[in-house]
């Protein structure tokens, strides 16, 4: 069965030319398009991976990276922050809440993300 991989961000053209990418390395990939429906969606399907922006409205990505890792299900989650905050107080700030990875936007190499992403799945996998 396919790894399931949450994007959560604001900029929709960005998250279809992701899921775009991502369905053709053979990921299903679930959307939402601010923290709050991030949350929802986490309750409802609990992806094997998500990828979470920082500016978005209604609640940004620190606030629901915080929410995710006061339960202990959805902590384990592995998150990899993707940004366009990458000054190194911003990185320093998403490890320190519990990120797994941090990826700074704009993306010029999908292949390298698809690598990240790969590696960060596969040093969480428990399985």
């Amino acid at each position: 069965m396919a790894e399931t991989i949450l994007i959560v961000d604001d900029h929709r053209d960005f998250v279809f030319a992701t899921r775009l990418f991502l369905e053709s390395q053979g990921y299903k990939v679930l959307e939402a398009y601010d923290g709050l429906e991030g949350l929802e969606v986490v309750g409802k399907e609990k992806p094997d991976l998500i990828i979470l922006d920082v500016m978005m409205p209604r609640l940004d990505g620190w606030a629901t990276l915080q929410m995710l890792q006061t339960d202990e299900e959805n902590a384990k989650i592995p998150v990899l922050m993707l940004t366009a905050l990458k000054e190194p107080v911003n990185v320093l700030t998403g490890f320190d809440l519990g990120c797994t990875w941090f990826y700074t936007k704009p993306i010029t190499d999908y292949d390298d993300l698809a690598l990240v992403i790969r590696r960060v799945l596969d040093s969480t996998n428990t399985e």
